[in-house]
């Protein structure tokens, strides 16, 4: 048997009648979740990885999709070889380019000239039945055996206390990167949040879903003043803050994922100063 093949087998309030919107498409890739950090977690247990800033990217064997379950049109010499073993990473083009890694993997007519500024960082095997201590030298050998630069393995360390990883945070977040990921080494591959999988930033941020558009006031009359968005627990709020005039002449459109970012929740789990980032055009509009 081929030794590529022998590797890929070992590794195996305003509109309150509007129904609560499902978090992601029917046919998404069920894929491990992140929890946020918080102190106190027992850092020995745990692997530690920069966080990418770009698309989710989940090959299932025979496919390349989005976290959402589209399909992501890359040309065919980039995913050539690849085993039918399916990876979980990051289509990423690098610090500070979010924006390019998102356009690019949308493309339905993927162009060379910018996916040879892709990489896919690869950080788990979703089909391998070992624990993630076990799955890590499975999948760099797998990456090895491809022997394609633009496939990667995510490298992984430990660290010992809390004073190092946020040492390790803010030298990454300094250089461009956007934070860390936490992955428990004795953690099996599960669908879903938990903390198995943690991430690590100098801000908190996640999604939500856009209901409506709310009128501006003063100097915004006559265009965006707010988005009413929806969290995926069906809980909404007024995300009015963070847009550029751009963003408040051509807001985000109804039914789009948006991320923003803020600081805490009050007590009924609603964000405190939440400030809109970013449309997450790889995650399903409905």
């Amino acid at each position: 048997m081929h030794r590529r093949s022998c590797l890929a087998l070992l590794a195996l309030a305003v509109l309150p009648a509007l129904p609560t919107l499902p978090a992601l498409a029917a046919d998404a890739p069920a894929l491990l979740l992140a929890q946020v950090y918080r102190p106190g977690l027992p850092l020995q247990d745990y692997w530690v990885s920069e966080k990418y800033d770009g698309v989710r990217g989940f090959w299932d064997g025979h496919t390349l999709r989005t976290r959402g379950g589209e399909t992501v049109a890359a040309p065919a010499w980039f995913t050539a070889g690849w085993p039918e073993v399916p990876m979980d990473g990051e289509l990423w083009a690098g610090r500070g380019r979010f924006s390019h890694a998102q356009s690019i993997a949308r493309q339905q007519q993927p162009g060379d000239a910018g996916w040879r500024q892709m990489r896919f960082m690869v950080f788990d095997l979703p089909g391998h039945k070992g624990t993630f201590d076990e799955r890590l030298p499975a999948l760099n050998a797998l990456v090895e055996s491809l022997g394609q630069p633009w496939v990667q393995a995510v490298p992984q360390r430990r660290v010992a206390t809390d004073a190092a990883l946020q040492a390790l945070l803010h030298r990454t977040v300094r250089a461009g990167g956007e934070g860390l990921m936490l992955h428990r080494g004795a953690s099996l591959y599960r669908a879903g949040r938990s903390d198995d999988l943690i991430k690590v930033k100098t801000h908190e941020d996640t999604e939500a879903r856009v209901i409506a558009h709310l009128p501006g006031k003063g100097r915004h009359a006559g265009r965006l003043g707010a988005l009413l968005v929806e969290m995926p627990s069906g809980q909404r709020f007024r995300l009015g803050t963070g847009f550029s005039d751009a963003d408040r002449d051509n807001p985000p459109p109804v039914g789009s994922w948006v991320t923003y970012r803020f600081r805490g929740t009050h007590d009924g789990g609603l964000p405190r100063f939440a400030s809109f980032v970013r449309v997450r055009k790889d995650m399903p509009a409905k």
